[in-house]
């Protein structure tokens, strides 16, 4: 090998030696699960002191997570774990809402458990939860890769700064992409494969509204499109499936997809969907 390129790759890896793996964040990630629900912890808790003494790791743990990368440097003298975990409370209880949320959204769900255990749904939702008071404890890297590792197993790719309501329901979900500067109220259900996203792409609107704001109460069915910082998805609305939105919508209104085939078309034994797109949009 040229000694330049072995230069190279030793200033790659001198970067930061320091900072934690994706691979020990993720794992970190899922002991904070595992603290919160049974199915995803390694230890069977039998007292309260058990649980404590557990959490008291768990948050030495982020502790020292922190303190290896240089860039969180400024956050030390912050406790910055005393405070995600004075909050740790808080995410268990919007974390048994957003269960509630899926459970009476899906007529195939059983029980809470096989929530819990089973949907890729509320792996990414909890994993968005947690990254989410990292993120807004000004944590660098953590947050990001909390939520990677969940789109990584998922197929759900939520940004740790967007904004999510209680009673948040994913149903199937992969595919799904919510953006960083997303809003979304409560009590909103999306399925797979939905993106909330940005009509621009260009870094110097970075620190902008780029991202759609899903009012409360919002259906969004499969393969639906909204993007734009300025778009608003009114209160109780419905957006059918494969639609394409850049506008406002009202509250209380239907949004869907309809094919229309010329009379020539329908006459054929073997007629296909016309390249036609018609929307239709009407109040409730």
């Amino acid at each position: 090998m040229r000694k330049e390129f072995l230069d190279k790759l030793l200033r790659e890896h001198q970067i930061c030696p320091t900072c934690p793996s994706k691979q020990e964040v993720g794992d970190f990630f899922v002991k904070l699960l595992g603290a919160l629900y049974l199915d995803y912890s390694d230890q069977k808790f039998n007292s309260l002191e058990a649980i404590d003494v557990n959490l008291r790791q768990l948050k030495l743990d982020l502790d020292i997570l922190i303190r290896r990368n240089p860039a969180n440097f400024k956050l030390i003298a912050n406790n910055v774990s005393e405070k995600f975990f004075n909050n740790f409370e808080a995410i268990y209880d919007t974390l048994d809402k957003d269960i509630e949320a899926i459970y009476n959204g899906d007529p195939a769900a059983q029980s809470r458990r096989e929530i819990i255990r089973s949907y890729p749904g509320f792996y990414a939702i909890a994993a968005y939860r947690i990254a989410h008071l990292l993120h807004k404890l000004d944590v660098e890297d953590l947050p990001r890769i909390i939520t990677e590792h969940a789109h990584s197993q998922t197929g759900i790719d939520i940004h740790p700064a967007a904004r999510i309501g209680e009673h948040f329901c994913i149903d199937h979900g992969t595919g799904m992409v919510i953006g960083a500067t997303t809003d979304i109220g409560k009590n909103v259900k999306i399925y797979q494969g939905v993106t909330l996203g940005a009509l621009s792409v260009q870094k110097k609107d970075a620190d902008n509204k780029r991202h759609p704001t899903i009012e409360d109460g919002v259906v969004i069915y499969a393969g639906a499109t909204i993007l734009g910082g300025n778009t608003v998805i009114g209160a109780d609305s419905t957006i059918g499936g494969n639609v394409w939105i850049t506008k406002s919508v009202a509250p209380n209104t239907k949004v869907y997809y309809q094919a229309r085939m010329s009379s020539e078309e329908s006459k054929s034994e073997d007629c296909q969907e016309s390249d036609v797109q018609v929307f239709r949009e009407f109040s409730k």
